[in-house]
């Protein structure tokens, strides 16, 4: 493949550095804006071209030295070799782009991003990988672009302190462990309070003697112990707690009492505790409830947003086709003295369905999808009439996306707001409030 001399110019959606090559755009990872540049072209398509880094000839004032010695070769972090304030910067251009050029939705409707008040050592929930190969463990991340599994030297920059102690502990441990070539993934999350669940993954046959091994695993009382042989539904507990938890402390949001969210071995919670905690204030603030709404709150998980708003609500219904998650909803609303919200066990299309079936209306609808959005649901949503849709997307693309059938279908973006969730990544969390376009007449955009 031929080398070529390129300035990057700007940083795209997932990730890479852009230039321009003979008029063609190229994507190089790991380059910053304004770097000048020797690559390789590894790519060439009809209107693209991708390429890799050979040396950088002029080095961008943007880059810093990354802290992580693995940073490039783990698949795990995009963007080490920027200043955090060139990250943000870049989410803010890219997010306000794609929600631009795929849904027209005007760059004054863009909130400035959050920043994550911590962006290294923040993330509660990690899956590291092994290998065990001639004799010798390997535990870490897979290696950019394959499933090799890189060693983790000591530390994960992102991760949270405690889980960097638990690392520790199982590099210790996990040699004397019983078949470690047939534990392919130990996950490890932890709570606010810094207790932690650990599962791990096993594909052996020794399913007592890896029981035994792990009952006498050497662990302090707040670490709670799983197995998991298969699916979800294998999960079994060892030994410690079953669940975990994060607080919304009191008046954080206006006139409501600390909430404690609690989630079981295998859930869902999102894995920036600090900037969660945005993101409910937002919903609830943007919500403007006065206690007569009715909330139909869509993947709604363990009632992450749902629950803070119910004691300004008139009524919440909760739909997630997760049970585990369902169950720790209605476990949170008893935790929580929550008596006017009811979560049920449903594919979120289908009970969406279900409800304009039945007549029903809801005067707020909060959507918190997958990756993959929501395409299959949003056109239903105008048939609820709610007054206002709050959007939680973890996708700026699928947001777009789903923003163009909303508004096909008479909804417009009142605001969109930008979160740095994932600091040293491309990925950006947002939250965007949409209303009626005969609501939208007349009033302030994004007022201040």
């Amino acid at each position: 493949m031929s080398e070529q001399t390129i300035t990057i110019e700007k940083l795209a959606f997932g990730g890479s550095g852009l230039g321009h090559i003979g008029g063609k755009v190229c994507f190089i990872p790991f380059t910053a804006p304004r770097d000048t540049a020797r690559i390789r072209i590894k790519t060439e398509k009809r209107s693209y071209m991708e390429g890799e880094l050979i040396e950088l000839l002029t080095p961008s004032p943007l880059r810093e030295t990354p802290p992580c010695p693995i940073f490039g070769a783990c698949g795990g972090c995009n963007w080490q070799h920027l200043t955090y304030s060139a990250q943000l910067a870049a989410k803010q251009e890219i997010f306000a782009d794609l929600l631009w050029r795929s849904a027209r939705v005007e760059p004054e409707r863009i909130l400035p991003i959050i920043p994550a008040p911590e962006p290294y050592g923040y993330r509660s929930r990690v899956q590291f990988k092994l290998r065990f190969i001639a004799g010798q463990l390997h535990i870490g991340f897979y290696r950019r672009g394959s499933h090799f599994v890189i060693d983790l030297p000591e530390r994960c920059a992102i991760a949270h302190p405690v889980i960097n102690r638990l690392f520790a502990d199982l590099n210790s441990y996990l040699p004397d462990f019983p078949e470690p070539d047939k534990i392919p993934q130990i996950d490890v999350t932890i709570g606010d309070d810094d207790a932690a669940i650990l599962v791990f993954h096993y594909l052996g046959n020794r399913h007592d003697e890896i029981t035994r091994h792990l009952e006498n695993m050497p662990t302090s009382a707040s670490v709670g112990l799983y197995l998991q042989c298969g699916r979800k539904e294998t999960l079994e507990k060892i030994a410690g707690p079953g669940h975990l938890s994060y607080r919304i402390p009191e008046n954080f949001l206006s006139g409501i009492p600390e909430r404690t969210l609690s989630f079981a071995a295998g859930g869902f919670s999102q894995v920036n505790y600090q900037q969660n905690l945005f993101l409910v204030a937002t919903v609830f603030d943007w919500a403007e409830l006065t206690g007569a709404e009715k909330v139909l709150d869509l993947f709604c998980g363990n009632g992450n947003f749902s629950i803070p708003l119910a004691q300004k609500a008139a009524t919440v219904l909760g739909l997630e086709e997760y049970p585990p998650s369902i169950i720790d909803a209605q476990r949170n609303c008893v935790l929580n003295d929550v008596k006017n919200a009811s979560y049920r066990c449903f594919d979120a299309a289908a009970g969406v369905e279900e409800l304009i079936a039945a007549g029903e209306h809801f005067e707020l609808v909060i959507i918190d999808p997958p990756r993959t959005g929501a395409a299959e649901l949003v056109r239903y949503i105008p048939s609820l009439h709610p007054r206002k849709v709050i959007y939680v997307s973890c996708d700026p693309a699928t947001l777009a996306r789903d923003i163009g059938i909303l508004k096909r279908g008479g909804y417009e973006v009142i605001k969109s707001l930008p979160v740095d969730m994932f600091p040293q990544t491309y990925h950006i969390e947002s939250v965007t409030l949409l209303e009626p376009y005969d609501h939208v007449e007349g009033r302030d955009i994004c007022p201040p």
